[in-house]
């Protein structure tokens, strides 16, 4: 089952997200105008603005709220998209060319702000200072992990402990707070508003190994980009991190990257095939699933709806997901 079959019954209202996304975007400047226009109409699955309906669901649904959140927090995360390629030096992003690659840094990291800059304003909509302050904390989180990313790049010596609060501030977060606003919105009590949460941030910690074990597994034209492109760029994901235990993988890690710049095809393709041989993929995929248990155990004790049925159906295809 693709995951938009998943949800497939909330087509009208993510259609609507679309269009509010599409009109959120438009700059008077052409630039800003073309580059954001190009970004949105690159696709994705609109995951965060599906968790801000579904999650709303639990309560009395304020179409209008919820949209508001939802379109804020896609905004959000295109913003955080562009930066992240001017950081990556990406070339390529679900197959196309990157507004980085496209219009150059400057362009893109402007692009970024503004995106960013019309997602707070949209969300002034709404008059509820509980959602403007758990929306606040959130972008700290992300920032402050964005810059301990560029940090951590080509520390071979990091922890496990160092990937999963990155990966938490990279992804887990945007999807936890999307499934807390959805709840906040809907007026649900406290505890079923931080059971959403919890499933949301489990869900994403899981979703974020998965990507990470797929940057190693999956092909080129499954990403998007070039297979083993995010080691490239000196990030440390948990792959890598079990596969440094085999002294071997770690020794030729760190000879490729000895000169990070001048790193081949050829040797990635190496170390890449070195890394698939150990047991890192299998251990890494056990960790996404722990995850997914506790998603499933966050989602127990909510009423039984549709909405509840489709978290727990996105939750397994997240855990069978290989491209």
């Amino acid at each position: 089952m693709k995951l938009p079959k998943t949800y497939n019954y909330l087509k009208k209202e993510l259609d609507q997200i679309e269009a509010s996304l599409m009109e959120a975007i438009q700059a008077e400047h052409p630039v800003l105008r073309e580059a954001s226009t190009q970004l949105l109409q690159a696709g994705g699955k609109r995951i965060r603005p599906v968790f801000v309906l579904l999650s709303s669901q639990f309560g009395s649904v304020n179409l209008e709220q919820v949209k508001t959140v939802a379109v804020s927090l896609e905004l959000i995360h295109m913003a955080t998209l562009v930066h992240d390629d001017v950081i990556d030096n990406a070339e390529l992003r679900r197959g196309k060319p990157t507004i980085k690659k496209q219009y150059g840094n400057k362009v893109a990291m402007y692009t970024g702000d503004y995106i960013l800059a019309r997602a707070l304003e949209n969300i002034t909509q709404l008059h509820n200072p509980m959602i403007h302050k758990a929306l606040s904390d959130t972008l700290v989180e992300v920032s402050i992990g964005e810059i301990e990313q560029i940090k951590d790049k080509f520390n071979w010596d990091q922890n496990i402990r160092t990937y999963f609060r990155r990966i938490k501030r990279k992804t887990a977060l945007l999807i936890a707070i999307s499934c807390k606003l959805g709840a906040m919105t809907a007026g649900l009590p406290k505890k079923e508003i931080d059971k959403l949460y919890q499933y949301g941030y489990y869900i994403g910690m899981s979703y974020q190994i998965i990507d990470d074990i797929l940057d190693f597994t999956a092909s080129s034209s499954q990403l998007g980009k070039p297979a083993g492109n995010d080691l490239l760029q000196g990030n440390v994901t948990l792959p890598v991190l079990f596969a440094m235990e085999d002294h071997n993988f770690q020794q030729q890690l760190r000879q490729t990257f000895e000169y990070p710049e001048a790193v081949t095809k050829d040797e990635m393709k190496s170390l890449i095939d070195l890394l698939i041989n150990t047991d890192a993929i299998e251990r890494s995929y056990q960790i996404s699933e722990r995850y997914l248990e506790k998603a499933f155990n966050a989602l127990r004790d909510l009423p039984h709806n549709k909405a509840k049925l489709t978290l727990e159906q996105i939750a397994k295809y997240i855990g069978k997901r290989r491209a």
